[in-house]
Order: C-alpha cells, then structure tokens, then sequence
C-alpha cells in the first residue's frame, strides 16, 4: 500500500489517498502518520498527451517506446498517443500491436497507437483502420501527422469510416501545395531573412474544408496543432454551430515566436512553425476560453545530426514531454489566463475524454486507478538538454528556467517518478 498525505487539489483542498493493488482505496482530508508525506504540494490525475511520435519501429536513433515512456513519466504523463509515422508505417494491426505490447513491456505510462488514415501516409487509400480498430491495440484514433490527408474524398471517406465505431480523424493542417520548400512562418521575419515562408492560409484553408466535410458525413475531427489567430476563429466557428470538431495546441507555440528563427538555430525548425507574438496570443486565449480543447506536446524526437547542421537541411520538430507542464504553466497560469483546474481539463481530464481512455483522467476518488502525479509549483527548475530522459535532445528551452517542478508520478498505483527521478525496473 502507497499513503500520501498533505496534499492540495486544483483547487487548493487539502487531501490524502491510499492506494493498494493499483487503485485509489481510500481519500480523506485528513493528514495520513506515514507514507509519502506531500508538504502542500499539488496532487493531480496524470497527463494525458494525445500526440506523441515516440519513432519506434524503424527510428530508434531518435526515440524508442521506452526511452518515450521514460520521457512521458518525467513529464507526468500517465497515458500517451504514439503517431504513425514509423517505418514501417503504423497503417496495419501488425504494427500497432507491436508498438501497444512494446508500451506494456516499459511499463511506464498507457501507450495508445494511433493508427494512420492512408497506406504509407502516401494519401491514396486508406488504411487498415477496421482491422487496427479490432486488434488488441483497440485504435480509436486515426492521424497521417507529418502529413495532410490533401485529398478532399479520401478524407470524407475517412470521416465516414470512424464514424461507424466513434472514432477520430487527428489532421495535420498542411496544404502541401501551399507549402512547397516552406521553411518558416510567411511574414515580416520570413521576408528580412530569406527563407521561404509558409502561409497561415496554407493551414486555415485545410480547416475550413475538413469542418465542412465533419459537418456534412456528422463525424467526429480532430485539429493538430493549431498555430494562426485565423485557424482559432474557424473552429470557433465550428463550435458555435455545434460541428463535432476538437482541437489542440503545442506548448512551444504557446510561448515561441518566429522572431526566435532570425539566428538560423535549426532547433527553433518545426512542423507547423512558429508564428507572431499576435497568433501566439490568440492561442492562449482560445485555450483559456475553450475553444482550443486540449494542451498536446508533438514530441519529435531527432538524432543530433539533424538539428546540429543548416537551417535547409535540418529535420522539422521538437521534443517536449519534460518540458509540456512548465511550459503551459509559465504561459498560461503565470499570466492569469488560466487557474490549475483548468489546466488539469486542458492536460488530463478533456484529451482523456476526446480519445475515450476511461482509466486516465478522472477525479481523485475511492475506486478509480491511481494515475496521478505530485507538483511543487512554487519551485523553479532549469532546463538542461543533457537531463533529459529522452533519447534526443531536440529542446528549444534548454537554458530556461521554467515554473512548476513534478517531484513523484503514480502510474496503475505504482510510483514512476521520485523525488524528480524517474524509477524504471
């Protein structure tokens, strides 16, 4: 049995639980004499993320499931949605099974497969997605992320084809013929340095078109990453006419800007890019409002040598698991957009609900599994490249000092993370 005791909730409650055989058995607010004592910290249900590429099978250079599920479990996340751009692609019940049994192996955090709309990402049939949707791995959600599902019938088809078993079309907002050689955000920046800009219109006109075929097929969508003031508004759109749309945003554009590029550092380079400080608000405050659903970290792990060379030549992505929570904390709560039980909505409890993971989170109550996690958020920490638990080192805030440190992490009753270190074994 695991005892913690002097605990606050979101909402500054105190609290303290008894966990036995994987379960919350007993919650109180009244101090526990033994066990882990929380000294006022903040205890909350585990992190949800539902866009993580974890690159395993075929990638392990850059990421395995569980060098990603170590990275997960630093960041307090207790559940994980690995994408299906591995090689071989993650189009067939095969290979998500594959990547389901390896997250069980590690042993660290729920690994959910996420199953890809076309065969090879190529945009031209459809997956396996019947046959990922029954296999063990149970795939709910479907995504090409990396790459858009361009083709308008084959994406209705998509959308028809989930809907039968409530299922999710996760799209990556991109069209590619907008964005041909695109290396930045088109704008002010794109035009002083020389590199070849990529529109806002290039991802709102993909989200205009995907919230009139949801509409139309009454099917659910899923939005990645959104990153324009512009994409913000469609879906506020959307919303307002009860379209069956979803969507996220990436902590790195919730505090990166593309003024960052102007030095050429290949580690601000990512999928969609950064945009203006006047898109990096609108962000913030859909995500406040609601209107942006979800926080997402698009981890994106790469081997060194392709960050460390020219700006044309460098790999696209990020990685952010560690770093998601203090990221969302320093842009959101610190600026008082947002109070922590919403960010326990935006992080935990709205993706857990979105993709259907029953057993992640939920409230802090008798009978529920205990995924949860323990938070200092007075404490500062910095961040350095060198500590991450991730097999790549791709950050874009290393040297920051960033809010809020995760100090222990329960995952299925178990402890993951002490005192800030991650227990694997």
């Amino acid at each position: 049995m695991i005892s913690i005791s002097n605990a606050k909730t979101a909402d500054g409650k105190s609290i303290s639980v008894e966990i036995e055989n994987g379960f919350i058995t007993k919650v109180s607010n009244e101090s526990i004499s033994c066990g882990i004592d929380a000294k006022g910290r903040l205890l909350l249900p585990g992190l949800v993320d539902l866009h993580t590429h974890l690159r395993e099978p075929g990638k392990e250079d850059s990421e395995t499931v569980l060098t990603g599920s170590m990275a997960a479990t630093a960041g307090g996340f207790t559940a994980i949605s690995a994408m299906a751009n591995t090689n071989p692609v993650a189009d067939t019940a095969g290979v998500v099974e594959q990547v389901f049994r390896l997250g069980k192996v590690a042993g660290l955090c729920d690994v959910n497969p996420i199953g890809a709309v076309t065969k090879g990402l190529n945009g031209e049939q459809l997956a396996e997605i019947g046959a990922m949707a029954d296999s063990d791995a149970k795939v709910r959600i479907f995504s090409d992320d990396g790459k858009c599902v361009s083709d308008p019938l084959l994406m209705r088809r998509a959308l028809e084809y989930v809907k039968t078993f409530n299922g999710l079309i996760a799209q990556h907002a991109q069209d590619p013929k907008l964005t041909i050689n695109s290396q930045m955000n088109e704008g002010s920046v794109s035009a002083r340095i020389g590199l070849t800009g990529w529109p806002a219109v290039a991802e709102e006109a993909i989200i205009a078109r995907d919230i009139l075929l949801a509409d139309h097929v009454s099917s659910r969508l899923h939005i990645c990453h959104v990153t324009t003031a512009g994409g913000v508004a469609l879906i506020k759109w959307a919303k307002d006419r009860g379209i069956q749309v979803t969507a996220e945003v990436t902590p790195h554009h919730l505090l990166l800007t593309d003024e960052l590029v102007e030095n050429y550092d290949p580690i601000y380079k990512v999928n969609p890019p950064l945009r203006t400080e006047k898109d990096v608000w609108a962000l913030r405050e859909a995500l406040a409002s609601g209107v942006i659903d979800i926080v997402a970290t698009d981890h994106a792990p790469h081997p060194i040598e392709d960050k460390d060379c020219e700006w044309q030549a460098a790999a696209f992505g990020m990685v952010g698991l560690e770093t998601a929570l203090s990221v969302v904390v320093k842009a959101m709560i610190e600026t008082k957009l947002m109070d922590w039980q919403s960010l326990v909505n935006r992080m935990s409890t709205a993706p857990a609900q979105i993709a259907g993971y029953s057993n992640q989170g939920g409230l802090i109550e008798v009978g529920a599994v205990a995924n949860m996690i323990l938070i200092d958020p007075s404490a500062k920490w910095q961040v350095r490249r060198d500590r991450l638990n991730s097999k790549s080192k791709n950050t874009p805030f290393d040297g920051m000092e960033l809010p809020a440190v995760i100090t222990d992490v329960f995952y299925n009753g178990k402890r993951t993370v002490s005192d800030g270190k991650v227990i694997n074994g």
